[in-house]
């Protein structure tokens, strides 16, 4: 028995503790998106896809606005070689947060009609002042987990997301049950990233209880000048591809008729279990190894191993999901929902080309090529909102069906210009 400990140890701990890395991050996320999973189920029957589509608009709207919130400083935290530089880009990254987070306070309070008949969604005015608080929070928890990367506290992170699904599913369930419609959903939302802070701020105030004081004004300047490509070419690449991923939702919610946004948001929200799974953990991992390898001249071979890997696992479940989802949906989450089950079937080819691509897309940032990495995702934007506007003015019957299909083109296209890059380095 200890032979074969020792055997699983030392698989774990192959290649810099990749997969021992990758092993704690998805058994937290598993067990956090278990609980979704078994919570899901009694949500849907709770909430009717109506409330879920205007639940839909109000994330979506909040998604886009998180990817800037720090602007973006919080994603180059990892890559200082000494502390005193990273806890710069930290405090960089939540200064951000609080001015971003106050000027959407005063768009709303001086645009919100004029705001709410645009995106025409008039039933998210009792909540349009939640949006703010939640880029806020979620801004917060951004720049505390990409400390937390840095640091390698994979099993921290691993805790918050269980201590986050927990939060979020009571306070949906208890909303539901109550009969608080959409607030109940959104306010579990909130509570999602606010309770995550918590033990990530903890273990950050221990481990920079003598670093934050040597902080000074001109260090946040000279990080600011030195790191000054990430709000000015990756704030923009990434607002532009969570536009290309959330404005679709909410163009569709405008056009369609019926819950089909709720349905949608259903589908993405399955689908999401996977993909923050594995996606999402081995993503970290790569981040966190990454700049070693760059560093080292092997930033290549890392990347095309890291894509070999994320193949073997993630290529199976995603395939068998999208396959049995029109079958199995109806029965899991209630007869209203069965539409969901045939979307997310078209959605298995994108999601299999996003959970390829993405969790290596930083490879574009550890390698100076923000620029690139702008262009590839303005080039989304004008695919998917582009195109998705242009057929729900000709046929908006085909606007979901659109959607799907750009997002395969899109995420397939990222993929090889990564492989391209990569290949120069």
């Amino acid at each position: 028995m200890k032979s074969l400990l020792d055997k699983v140890n030392t698989k774990l701990n192959a290649q810099g503790g990749f997969l021992k890395a990758v092993a704690v991050l998805v058994g937290g996320t598993a067990s956090a998106q278990l609980l979704a999973v078994l919570v899901l189920p009694i949500i849907t029957r709770l909430y009717s896809p109506e409330e879920f589509a205007v639940f839909a608009v109000y994330t979506s709207i909040v998604n886009i606005l998180i990817v800037v919130a720090c602007l973006r400083f919080e994603i180059a935290i990892p890559l200082p070689k000494d502390d005193e530089n990273a806890v710069s880009l930290f405090l960089l990254a939540i200064l951000s947060n609080v001015f971003i987070t106050t000027l959407i306070v005063l768009l709303i309070f001086f645009f919100q009609d004029s705001l709410l008949n645009f995106i025409q969604q008039p039933q998210l005015k009792s909540y349009i002042w939640l949006i703010p608080a939640g880029v806020f929070f979620a801004g917060l928890y951004n720049a505390l987990q990409y400390w937390s990367t840095r640091k390698k506290f994979f099993n921290v992170i691993a805790k918050t997301r269980l201590t986050q699904s927990a939060s979020s599913s009571i306070i949906q369930v208890g909303g539901g049950f109550l009969g608080l419609s959409t607030i109940g959903l959104i306010l579990g939302h909130l509570m999602k990233f606010s309770v995550g802070t918590i033990s990530l701020f903890i273990t950050f105030r221990a481990d920079t209880k003598y670093v934050l004081r040597k902080v000074t004004i001109f260090k946040l300047k000279e990080n600011w000048k030195k790191y000054e490509n990430f709000p000015k070419y990756s704030s923009i690449e990434a607002l532009a591809n969570s536009a290309a991923i959330q404005l679709p939702v909410i163009i569709i919610a405008a056009v369609a008729i019926g819950p089909e946004a709720g349905y949608l948001m259903l589908a993405m929200q399955v689908m999401a279990i996977p993909m923050s799974l594995i996606g999402g953990a081995i993503g970290q991992v790569y981040l966190a190894h990454a700049p070693q390898y760059y560093s080292k001249g092997q930033l290549k071979q890392y990347t095309v191993q890291t894509i070999k890997q994320i193949t073997k696992i993630a290529l199976a479940p995603l395939l068998l999901i999208g396959i049995i989802a029109p079958f199995v949906f109806p029965l899991v989450f209630g007869n209203a929902w069965s539409n969901t089950g045939h979307m997310l079937l078209w959605m298995t080819p994108w999601f299999i080309m996003q959970i390829l691509s993405s969790p290596v897309s930083m490879s574009l940032h550890i390698t100076g090529n923000q620029k690139s990495a702008l262009i590839l995702q303005i080039l989304g934007l004008l695919i998917r909102v582009g195109g998705l506007l242009l057929i729900s003015i000709i046929y908006s019957d085909l606007a979901f069906e659109y959607y799907a299909v750009s997002g395969f083109v899109f995420y397939t296209i990222y993929l090889f210009v990564i492989l391209y890059v990569i290949k120069e380095v």
